[in-house]
């Protein structure tokens, strides 16, 4: 076993000159509640190199999902540096983390997050026109995403008219509408059956493979993760394991 290890995937060997999409060096994160300071991540050295697919796994208490936050720029770390696409984010402010978050990084969750009220298409446009896009434009690229996650005939269906692993997909092609190099998932299949849990991966595997995705999918399911390229584990907020998931998805 290795600490704050790090690894390049198959699909990223042949951009190894590249810089990762990602790079955290002694990333630190404590919570206070009151008086009592909690310790989370001690010490967090992760890259994640162009083309990874990586599953980030852990215990409950383990640090993931504060990982997850930090990397989403949801939250901010208490010390360390995180560049990504090569700048230096770990002291933009709130409204600057906004814009990165914007342009650079894709989020699917477990629960969807559609608005009931527009359609499949509407929805999946959404961020683009936010982002600034002309209406036209946004719903040009939205057919073009839906048909990317085999959605193309659903564009004018209401979220309530799909199925739980349609909604999942229409999720991950609005996530992916303004191009951000990095899709970060966090349980998306936590809510979905074992067969659609299945197509809904063989979306990631596609977009990864065929389209040089780089993707971070946080899970507690080993059949999940053993679908990813590479497994980083964490224990009491370190990296305790990082390599190919069939060494240590079952562990």
């Amino acid at each position: 076993m290795r600490a704050h290890a790090t690894q390049t995937s198959a699909g990223a060997a042949t951009g190894a000159a590249r810089p990762p999409v990602l790079s955290m060096r002694g990333i630190r994160k404590s919570y206070r509640t009151g008086d009592v300071q909690t310790p989370v991540l001690h010490g967090i050295d992760l890259d994640v190199q162009p083309g990874d697919y990586v599953a980030l796994m852990g215990s409950s208490g383990s640090g993931k999902s504060t990982l997850m936050n930090l990397m989403g720029l949801l939250d901010r770390c208490d010390d360390g540096r995180y560049t990504l696409q090569g700048q230096d984010v770990s002291g933009l402010s709130a409204t600057e983390h906004a814009a990165v978050r914007n342009g650079q990084i894709g989020f699917v969750f477990q629960s969807f997050n559609l608005l009931k009220r527009m359609n499949v298409l509407e929805n999946v446009a959404l961020p683009m026109i936010y982002a600034g896009r002309s209406r036209h434009q946004a719903r040009e690229r939205a057919r073009h995403m839906l048909e990317q996650v085999g959605l193309g005939a659903m564009a004018a269906r209401m979220p309530n008219q799909l199925s739980g692993g349609q909604q999942q997909r229409v999720a991950i092609a609005r996530a992916l509408a303004n191009e951000a190099p990095l899709l970060l998932a966090d349980e998306p299949t936590g809510n979905l059956d074992t067969q659609t849990t299945a197509e809904v991966l063989e979306v990631f595997d596609k977009l990864n493979r065929e389209a040089g995705l780089t993707i971070v999918l946080v899970t507690h399911e080993p059949d999940v993760a053993l679908k990813a390229r590479r497994l980083v584990r964490l224990k009491d907020g370190l990296i305790a394991f990082d390599g190919r998931p069939e060494e240590q998805a079952y562990a």
